[in-house]
């Protein structure tokens, strides 16, 4: 990146991922037109496909779907495409525009491992990965293929897009602190997230073992607002995706919450965890790991859903760390700062995004 970084922001802090060198995971032949959100998501998908035990397996064929998510996108490419075309005037790269795609990344998995059926981005601000797992699940489900690349992938930490979101006055200066009275903001983060979906007993057939079940899915829109959270549309998604998984409110042990860190979407999210949960909403562990992790934006539900997945198999509640005390409006068990055993059979994963777009997955461990 040659650009010269704006000076005069105010905040300083982000959770990228360090000393990232593509060339190491990247083949010369894929490099040149992978940005690096589809760098990620390349790493995040030979990483899956391997613990799925189907890297020896390729092509994966006509039955294979690639569904990802993502917000923004090729934020690194367009950021030089822009800062050389009006500062440098310099020609563009010839491979700038299928750098930039959206579909970059579902279109390079498809083709690096032979994915022939349905390939497309879904793009629903922080509620993409979410949704893109949803639809997968769904389709695996209803036998429109027989398994599915599914997850989000984001790297929009520019200076550009960075001075954007702190002006929208949604950025901590200093700390990420979900639930907590004293919370000022979310951080920014990057990273990838894939996961691979079969029916279960496709999986077995090949002697794979699940890591855990995707129960349920529901997703809404508040048909409201493009920025403020809506508790009503929020507790339309998590009471679709219970439906989903034919799961009681009463059923679920934990919750991955959306929890951003910022006042007004901490505040919905609570009243619309007590609109479903009803009085039981006070007795159950939910905590948001953004602020180990950032939010990554179309990746975020992807991140997270990992981390609900290892939450439910190793029967233990992560943190919502930065915790201070606790806030009227926030009134649930956060599980502040430090992790709890806690014996989970069913657990939701929550994301909740701009344009007022929510989704919501119920997962399922399996016994």
């Amino acid at each position: 990146m040659t650009f010269i970084r704006p000076a005069g922001n105010r905040v300083k802090l982000a959770a990228q991922v360090p000393d990232f060198e593509p060339k190491q995971h990247v083949s010369a032949q894929l490099l040149p037109v992978c940005d690096r959100f589809a760098q990620f998501a390349m790493i995040a998908a030979e990483e899956a496909l391997s613990q799925a035990g189907l890297s020896s397996r390729l092509p994966l064929g006509d039955r294979a779907a690639v569904i990802l998510g993502t917000a923004i996108g090729s934020g690194s490419t367009l950021d030089q495409a822009h800062y050389d075309f009006y500062v440098l005037e310099r020609r563009a790269d010839v491979f700038t525009v299928p750098r930039v795609m959206p579909n970059a990344a579902s279109s390079l998995l498809s083709i690096q491992y032979g994915c022939r059926g349905p390939a497309f981005t879904v793009s629903s601000a922080c509620a993409s990965a979410t949704q893109a797992i949803g639809l997968g699940m769904w389709f695996v489900r209803h036998r429109l293929a027989d398994r599915a690349l599914v997850g989000g992938s984001e790297a929009s930490i520019t200076p550009c897009s960075f001075r954007a979101w702190e002006a929208l006055r949604v950025l901590t200066p200093d700390y990420c602190r979900p639930f907590s009275k004293g919370r000022n903001g979310t951080v920014l983060g990057e990273g990838a997230g894939i996961f691979v979906l079969e029916a279960a007993d496709d999986a077995r057939a090949r002697g794979a073992v699940p890591l855990a079940e995707i129960a349920g899915y529901g997703t809404s829109s508040d048909a409201k607002d493009m920025i403020r959270a809506d508790v009503d549309g929020a507790t339309a998604a998590m009471t679709l995706a219970l439906d989903d998984a034919r799961e009681p409110p009463d059923s679920i042990d934990y919750i991955n919450a959306h929890g951003t860190g910022t006042i007004l979407n901490d505040s919905a999210e609570c009243e619309a965890l007590r609109h479903v949960f009803g009085s039981s909403a006070a007795d159950i562990p939910v905590s948001s790991t953004k602020p180990i992790h950032g939010h990554a934006l179309g990746a975020a539900g992807a991140l997270e859903l990992a981390i609900t997945v290892s939450a439910v198999r190793e029967g233990l509640a992560p943190p919502t760390i930065n915790w201070l005390e606790r806030d009227p409006s926030c009134d649930l068990d956060i599980v502040p700062n430090c992790a709890r055993p806690v014996s989970i059979r069913v657990a939701m994963s929550n994301s909740f995004a701009f344009g007022g777009v929510n989704a919501a997955l119920v997962i399922r461990k399996i016994d």
